[in-house]
């Protein structure tokens, strides 16, 4: 039986394209031609001789024939990058070009620019890109692999094909305008003169803390919903609102640490928890030289002086062993 010469580079394309939906956006994630994406497509699908793709559905959907390859190229693919990550392992700072990390937002101002230079002098052959991203948005760049590495909220589904390595428990608090005298139970009963002010439910955040109230039967009015934790806190800050966050969230807004007040929420511990989630073939001494350099970094500059203001936070706010 004469057999078909196929390309690496074809089934490379092939996957990008399934997995983002079109051949706009393969091209953008693979950094090629449109043109160039189209052409290994062709080819791919004259080598087989079937079509792959429906190109008349937007997004483009596979053939019952390219969901069967498909599944055969993830699993082929998948071996060869382990295959490279544990040549790559023997010495990832000579051999690795470039990494793309996501984070939290709320690690933007201590924590990614300090991990930066620390990667940078680590791996100095590498190039890095870090992007800023809500965590739905980064388990979701990791599945599509747009991104090497991710620092996000565990998630409420089954990640596939992705290595999570927990690293920090993130626990709910209010937070309220300084000076205040209400208790916890009176902004939880709406017993006070405040609006209290929503993450958005399309967000990880806005969905939990709703699910924790409904579990506590805790019924608040809902006119005012917000997705950025800054225009939350500066609104508290001002006196005009009160909250529930995380004490990362609160950790993330220095300037207004002096006119805003936390407290703990009643009821059970309800923390997140924050993880380094990364591709399976990712090489595993790059994950370690990472978390070495992260975990101190969150301890020193997160931890330690929010624990030092708040000293009930000492058991709850903390790094999580592997």
């Amino acid at each position: 039986m004469e057999r078909s010469k196929l390309s690496l580079k074809w089934l490379e394309v092939f996957q990008a394209v399934a997995r983002s939906g079109s051949v706009q956006a393969a091209a953008r994630r693979l950094e090629i031609s449109i043109s160039t994406v189209s052409h290994h497509l062709a080819c791919l699908e004259d080598a087989v001789g079937v079509a792959l793709i429906d190109h008349g559905k937007r997004p483009m959907k596979l053939t019952q024939e390219g969901d069967i390859l498909l599944a055969r190229v993830d699993d082929s693919l998948m071996l060869l990058r382990k295959g490279i990550s544990e040549v790559w392992s023997k010495d990832p700072a000579a051999l690795i070009r470039s990494l793309r990390i996501a984070m939290i937002e709320d690690l933007d101002t201590e924590v990614t620019p300090a991990l930066a230079a620390s990667l940078s002098a680590a791996l100095p052959a590498c190039s890095f890109s870090f992007l800023s991203r809500p965590s739905h948005d980064i388990l979701t760049l990791l599945q599509s692999d747009e991104i090497d590495l991710g620092i996000a909220s565990a998630a409420e589904f089954r990640v596939m094909r992705l290595t999570e390595a927990p690293l920090l428990r993130d626990p709910y608090v209010l937070v309220v305008p300084k000076g205040r005298k209400d208790s916890a139970g009176e902004y939880l009963g709406a017993r006070v003169d405040l609006p209290f002010l929503r993450y958005s439910r399309k967000q990880l955040m806005g969905r939990r803390i709703e699910a924790q109230l409904r579990r506590q039967r805790i019924d608040l009015p809902s006119r005012l919903e917000f997705e950025s934790t800054p225009a939350i806190l500066s609104l508290i800050a001002a006196g005009e609102a009160w909250t529930v966050t995380t004490a990362l969230n609160v950790a993330s807004s220095d300037r207004h640490h002096d006119r805003i007040a936390i407290m703990p929420l009643p009821g059970p511990g309800f923390a997140r928890r924050l993880s380094i989630f990364r591709a399976e073939d990712l090489p595993q001494s790059l994950f370690e030289t990472l978390d070495r350099t992260l975990r101190p970094l969150l301890q020193d500059r997160i931890i330690a002086p929010m624990v030092a203001a708040h000293a009930w936070l000492a058991d709850e706010f903390r790094i999580l062993n592997q």
